[in-house]
């Protein structure tokens, strides 16, 4: 099993378990990956998934690289041109549930590609990060459509070309992790950020979260347009009134995920 899940209370982990290979993407992780994000999705006292990697050396370093007969690494049907891993990020990009890091080690190439695709993330500060390709004839191609959407162009080209590793503290000043922490803290952390998440409503960061991705790819003007249709739209949800009598009768609400 390359991948394995624990359940924590309301929050659903999902670890990838190849501590030997660091951790490195397949087209077995990647598809167990999507299915336990469906599990999780089907399961109404999920309140958020943190994603994760074994042991305490890497997050993930990346795909796992299996050179073919012509000596390339990857191999292409071209009847056929999907990649297993666009086919994970795009399903993390749809979880209607907070996905969050917890980048346990190194997060290199596809695998800061996979700690960009969370919502959010929490970094050792022994974790070390880059986009290594460069170094081997390739260049981050698959990830690039996320760190294109969290770096400053110049400082990501020059990730990219360089190839240059770089420190969870600089990670943190590039705003690619919220947080980071000392390695025995950093579940003390995590927990501290889940706790934050966990309490409030389901329907809310769900329908949050769909129109947060929406508007990225809007203009100005369109954007406002779905936002003023958008917020009566959770003004009509069960959690949204329940939200409300709770302000008034001055106590926490009980969630419905409705």
């Amino acid at each position: 099993m390359v991948v394995r899940t624990e359940r924590k209370g309301p929050v659903q982990w999902i670890v990838i378990d190849r501590p030997a290979q660091r951790n490195a993407m397949n087209a077995a992780v990647a598809a167990g990956i999507v299915a336990a994000l469906d599990a999780a999705e089907t399961d109404p006292d999920v309140r958020a998934i943190v994603l994760t990697g074994a042991g305490d050396k890497a997050f993930c370093a990346g795909g796992d690289l299996s050179p073919s007969a012509e000596g390339a690494p990857f191999t292409v049907d071209p009847a056929h041109p999907t990649n297993p891993v666009i086919d994970l990020f795009l399903r993390i990009e749809a979880s209607g549930l907070p996905v969050v890091a917890r980048v346990n080690g190194h997060a290199l190439a596809g695998g800061l590609g996979l700690m960009c695709a969370c919502d959010l993330a929490v970094a050792t500060r022994a974790a070390t990060f880059g986009t290594p390709e460069s170094g081997i004839g390739l260049f981050p191609m698959m990830i690039l459509p996320y760190l294109q959407r969290v770096l400053p162009r110049r400082r990501l080209m020059e990730l990219c070309i360089t190839g240059e590793r770089f420190s969870a503290e600089a990670a943190l000043d590039m705003e690619l992790v919220n947080y980071i922490a000392e390695p025995e803290d950093l579940d003390t952390k995590l927990d501290w950020l889940l706790d934050r998440i966990v309490n409030k409503s389901p329907t809310a960061v769900r329908l949050g979260k769909q129109g947060f991705r929406a508007m990225e790819d809007m203009t100005l003007r369109q954007a406002f347009e779905y936002a003023q249709l958008m917020l009566p739209m959770m003004a009509a949800t069960e959690d949204a009134k329940e939200g409300f009598a709770a302000y008034r009768e001055r106590r926490s609400p009980v969630w419905t995920g409705r």
